[in-house]
């Protein structure tokens, strides 16, 4: 008997082009029965482009891909679903009104028209327990259900369909620490049944935690995969790279200037008790906690996103008396919000468009008229403080990589010259390289004299990029400290509301 581990999946000399960008180039790729294998690289590298061709959305324009030592053609999706191949998206497909037994055989083959709800339930609390949600009633609207619950049921839709190849793309972007946990636990016992996993994050303390083997992508091409055991952090970004990553975060400067926001007693839907803090000129606070702590409630109120029901937002000194976006953004305050494709950017419009967004009327003449001229002028400026290649000013956002799509939703405020830039997980799904770019981007604006507010989960990142740092829980601001104060043991403890030696809340 051969103790050679068996490959599920081979794929071999695969190219897709796009009009002259060559997104994948005589790639190569190899996943064995029951790994779990790491797929990065920077944005706009080729792993999108890879899972859309294994989850049968685009066909190759040449290679060979074989499923259990069979040559297979997984174009379109229906192939692909037969073959064993299933992919978790970024974006839940699931439907918000329908119940999770409902949802469970939405889609499915083999299931009879005639929904009985004794035979969904009985069918869905076999499904559920397999992704640790026994517990969970399957007459449950979908709605109700937490955004790690969701997560985890759109695994449970996949096991469904008896996927023996599952792909998971960014599956915890938008989740907490412990809810990471949890989905991370259900695809480990995924792969020890014997499935076989592909797992795409951005996030790289995850690759070390649940996988066996990474493969990087670089400007469309695949190197050869690398046991994660052999690897560390460095040397994983120096793959994705092909060069070293000198520094993520860049050093700080010395904060001395006059505050710039004040915020004293706020309060607005999400937040339980009175929110105060002040952010000075050349400053980064940071605000961090779980999902729905209260944090990114603080900072759209503050933007004018949702209304204050008590307190005073003071910007340079003067009062936001008004409550609504347009009355913050004319007192200087810019706001990103967390969901770049939603309200981020205008994504079928070209980049100099969505750079002008905020600030149009700023290179408008009388009647209205745009100055093409001095709007591209300033659009050049911006797309250079951000490392956005000024050529491409005439392209539409779709084309851009997520890393380059967040630098566009974050730089277009400079235009409006703001005082105070509110950002909410600015970093979200965006590469080592790009996230390196924006850290940076925004020490030089802090530099330049701006206060910054920024709210992430990702406690490494408030660490290395954050002068003073907020932690949120249950609607309530628990305490704010510098930097040096912390330590990310601190700070996981403090969002989670436990004491040393406790179990999380």
């Amino acid at each position: 008997m051969s103790d050679e581990p068996t490959t599920r999946l081979a794929v071999r000399g695969l190219s897709k082009r796009y009009g002259s960008v060559q997104a994948l180039d005589r790639v190569d790729f190899e996943l064995r029965a029951g790994e779990v294998m790491a797929l990065l690289g920077e944005n706009g590298a080729g792993k999108s482009t890879l899972v859309k061709v294994l989850a049968g959305l685009v066909e190759p324009d040449e290679g060979e891909i074989a499923v259990d030592g069979r040559p297979v053609t997984l174009y379109p999706s229906s192939r692909s679903q037969a073959s064993g191949v299933a992919v978790v998206h970024q974006e839940y497909s699931s439907v918000p009104t329908m119940t999770v037994a409902e949802n469970l055989v939405l889609g499915q083959s083999g299931v009879s028209r005639l929904w009985l709800p004794t035979t969904l339930n009985r069918r869905a609390r076999g499904l559920l327990a397999q992704v640790g949600l026994e517990d969970l009633h399957p007459r449950t609207p979908v709605e109700q259900l937490t955004v790690a619950e969701m997560q985890l049921l759109e695994i449970a839709r996949l096991l469904a369909r008896d996927a023996r190849i599952l792909i998971f793309d960014e599956p915890t972007a938008a989740l907490t620490d412990r809810e990471i946990a949890r989905v991370l636990d259900v695809i480990r016992r995924l792969a020890g049944e014997g499935r076989s996993i592909v797992y795409v994050t951005h996030r790289l303390a995850e690759v070390f935690r649940i996988t066996d083997r990474v493969t990087v992508f670089r400007n469309g091409r695949s190197l050869a995969p690398r046991a994660t055991s052999e690897l560390d952090v460095d040397a994983v970004i120096g793959l994705m790279l092909g060069r070293e990553l000198q520094t993520m975060f860049p050093p700080r400067g010395t904060v001395a200037g006059e505050p710039l926001l004040e915020v004293e007693g706020l309060l607005a839907p999400g937040l339980a008790a009175p929110v105060s803090f002040t952010v000075r000129r050349g400053e980064i606070v940071g605000l961090t906690g779980q999902l729905g702590s209260g944090a990114n409630a603080a900072v759209q109120a503050i933007a004018g996103r949702l209304p204050r029901a008590a307190g005073r937002v003071v910007v340079a000194g003067e009062e936001i008396v008004g409550r609504s976006r347009a009355v913050a953004l004319r007192h200087g305050v810019g706001y990103c919000s967390a969901d770049r494709k939603r309200d981020g950017i205008f994504a079928n419009r070209s980049i100099r468009e969505n750079l002008s967004s905020p600030w149009l009327d700023r290179v408008a003449g009388p009647g209205g008229w745009v100055s093409r001229a001095r709007e591209r002028e300033r659009a050049v400026e911006i797309a250079q403080r951000f490392a956005i290649d000024t050529r491409r000013l005439t392209s539409t956002v779709a084309t851009l990589s997520g890393g380059n799509q967040q630098k566009v939703a974050v730089g277009k405020w400079l235009g409006s010259e703001p005082k105070v830039l509110l950002l909410e997980e600015p970093t979200r799904g965006v590469d080592v390289g790009a996230r390196a770019e924006i850290y940076t981007s925004l020490r030089r604006l802090c530099d330049a004299g701006l206060a910054i507010v920024v709210v992430s989960s990702d406690t490494a990142e408030v660490l290395g990029l954050c002068d003073t740092i907020a932690t949120f829980y249950r609607g309530r601001l628990t305490s704010i400290a510098p930097y040096g104060e912390r330590t990310e043991e601190d700070l996981a403890r403090e969002v989670m509301h436990t004491a040393p030696g406790e179990e999380a809340a």
